[in-house]
C-alpha cells in the first residue's frame, strides 16, 4: 500500500514552494479562449486569476506569479508552436494545461472513422509532448478537462465528442502520471443536480462565464492542495468605470450607450460630476421591446465603439417562455455590451428590485451591478449619482 501511495501523482516542488512562501511561485495557465481573457468573463480576468485567488486563500504566505497563456482558437498543435515563448520562457514551477475544445471542433459528416480516430490520437500525442516539454524545464503539470457545453454546439462540437476527448485527457494524465483536474466531470455533476446552476456557469454555447471560471479555479486548487475553497464571494473589480473616469478628468467627450431612460440620466449625472464635460448619449430602446429584441439591438454595440455601456433591462420585459432561453438571451445582452477581448470601454448594469436571476447573470460575467437598496427612497437619478461619486472616490 505504501508503494502504491508513493506512486500517486503529486506536485512536491510546487506544494513546498506554496507552503513555505520563501520565493515567488510561477504558474502558467496554458490553453485556448476558455483560458484566455475575453468577453465571456468580463474581459478583465479569467480562471487563471481566480486560481491565483484560490491558492492565495489556501496558502496565505505564498507569493504567486500567475501567467495567462490562453489564446482564442488554439489547438494543442498551435499551443506547441508557441510553448517556448508563452510558457517555458517564464520558467514556470507549474503549468496548468487546458486544451481540447478546438482540437475536437470538426464536422464529422462523411469523415471516415479512421480519420476521426487519428485526430484523437494526434490530440493525445500533442498533450504528451506538452507535458514532456514542461518537464524538460523541471516544471510540474496539471492537466484539465474542459467544461461541458450546450447540445446545440453541433456539428463541430457535439457533447458526446467532448466527453470522449475528456476521456482522452484522463487517460493521458494517468499514463504520464500528472495530476488531473476533471472540470468536465464537475460541470456535468452540477448539471445533473442543478440544471439552472449549470446554465448560470455559461456565457454562451461553449464558453463559461466568470461563475464557470470560478468553478475551474476551485477544482484546480483542490487538486493542487487537497483542500476545498470557495470563490463565490469574489466580486467584480473596482472601480469598474476606469475609462469613463479618466475621460472625465481629461475633459474629453464621453460616448455613452444606455438603455432608456438611463441614456438621459447618465448624461445628467456625468455633467453634475464635471459640468463642462461633453456627453454623447445613444439610446438603447427598451419601451415595448422583448428580451429577444433587446438582444438583437445589442449586436450592434461593439461596432459603435462606446466609452460606457449601461445595461438596464426593465423588470417587466417580455421574456422567453423557458428559463434556459431567458438566461441565454440575457447573457448575450451582457456579452454584446463588451469588447471581444480586453476592455475597450466600461460596462455597468442597473437592476430593478427583485431581479435575482438577472443579478446572477450579470455578476456571473464579472460586470458590476447598481442596485436599489431595500428601504432606500432615493430616486433612480440620485442612486446613479451616488454610485458614480463612489466610483470616483475609489479611483
Amino acid at each position: 500500500m505504501a508503494a502504491i501511495a508513493a506512486e500517486e501523482p503529486s506536485l512536491p516542488k510546487t506544494g513546498r514552494l506554496l507552503t513555505q512562501g520563501a520565493e515567488p511561485v510561477r504558474i502558467v495557465c496554458f490553453g485556448d479562449s476558455i483560458t484566455g481573457v475575453y468577453y465571456h468573463t468580463g474581459g478583465r480576468r479569467a480562471w487563471c486569476d481566480m486560481l491565483g485567488s484560490a491558492l492565495q486563500r489556501l496558502y496565505p504566505n505564498a507569493s504567486l506569479q500567475m501567467v495567462n497563456a490562453g489564446v482564442s482558437g488554439n489547438t494543442t498543435a498551435a499551443g506547441l508552436a508557441r510553448i517556448e515563448r508563452d510558457v517555458l520562457a517564464h520558467k514556470p514551477h507549474l503549468v496548468v494545461v487546458m486544451f481540447g475544445m478546438n482540437d475536437m471542433a470538426f464536422d464529422a459528416k462523411d469523415m471516415p472513422g479512421q480519420q476521426i480516430a487519428e485526430r484523437e490520437t494526434r490530440f493525445a500525442a500533442n498533450l504528451r509532448e506538452i507535458i514532456r516539454r514542461c518537464r524538460d524545464v523541471d516544471a510540474e503539470v496539471v492537466l484539465c478537462t474542459q467544461n461541458s457545453i450546450y447540445p446545440d454546439a453541433v456539428p463541430r462540437r457535439p457533447p458526446e465528442r467532448l466527453a470522449k476527448y475528456a476521456e482522452v485527457i484522463r487517460v493521458v494524465a494517468a499514463d504520464t502520471r500528472v495530476l488531473l483536474a476533471d472540470c468536465h466531470r464537475a460541470y456535468e455533476s452540477l448539471r445533473a443536480t442543478d440544471p439552472r446552476g449549470w446554465m448560470l456557469l455559461m456565457s454562451e454555447t461553449i464558453h463559461p462565464n466568470m461563475n464557470g471560471h470560478k468553478l475551474f479555479a476551485e477544482e484546480i486548487a483542490r487538486i493542487i492542495s487537497g483542500k476545498r475553497v470557495s470563490l463565490r464571494d469574489v466580486m467584480p473589480l473596482q472601480p469598474c468605470i476606469q475609462r469613463t473616469l479618466a475621460l472625465l478628468r481629461e475633459g474629453k467627450p464621453i460616448n455613452v450607450i444606455a438603455m432608456e431612460p438611463y441614456h438621459t440620466m447618465v448624461s445628467q449625472v456625468l455633467k453634475r460630476l464635471s459640468p463642462n464635460c461633453e456627453v454623447r448619449a445613444t439610446c438603447w430602446p427598451t419601451a415595448g421591446k422583448t428580451l429577444a429584441q433587446l438582444e438583437s439591438w445589442g449586436r450592434g454595440v461593439r461596432a459603435m465603439k462606446p466609452d460606457l455601456v449601461v445595461i438596464a433591462v426593465p423588470a417587466k420585459v417580455s421574456s422567453p417562455a423557458t428559463e434556459e432561453a431567458l438566461i441565454r438571451s440575457y447573457s448575450w445582452i451582457v456579452n454584446y455590451s463588451m469588447a471581444f477581448g480586453r476592455p475597450e470601454w466600461d460596462v455597468v448594469a442597473i437592476l430593478p428590485p427583485g431581479q435575482d436571476i438577472a443579478r446572477d447573470i450579470i455578476l456571473g460575467h464579472d460586470v458590476a451591478c447598481i442596485e436599489h437598496p431595500s428601504g432606500d427612497d432615493a430616486s433612480a437619478g440620485e442612486l446613479l449619482l451616488r454610485w458614480f461619486r463612489a466610483q470616483r472616490s475609489e479611483h
